[in-house]
């Protein structure tokens, strides 16, 4: 007995999700520049690239979003325009007291 052929055979012809089948060769090409200088030729999607060249994702559209992005890869804050002002005026007033200091005690 064979289980194979026991088992009911799924029809052909139609693709997962309802894509319609086709043939992949005819399919239209990324054509974006790779890492060697030659266009992709990778199948294009509706917007004209390929998955790897013209990715679905095409960033935060929301405020809310667009702040979450901005958080989500924060690390220190050493960088941010708050913490440079902040260094930038303790310099200044180290500055300021070393002038104060070189006026009350010169060499």
């Amino acid at each position: 007995m064979n289980l194979q052929n026991d088992l009911p055979h799924t029809p052909r012809g139609w693709l997962k999700n309802g894509n319609p089948p086709g043939d992949f060769t005819k399919a239209t090409r990324c054509g974006a520049k790779t890492r060697k200088g030659t266009p992709c030729l990778g199948p294009a999607m509706k917007n004209g690239k390929c998955r790897m060249h013209g990715g679905k994702s095409t960033g935060a559209k929301t405020i809310n979003g667009k702040l979450r992005a901005q958080t989500a890869n924060w690390r220190h804050g050493y960088y941010s325009v708050k913490a440079k002002r902040e260094r930038s005026k303790i310099h200044k007033l180290i500055a300021q007291c070393n002038d104060t200091l070189g006026e009350l005690f010169p060499c």
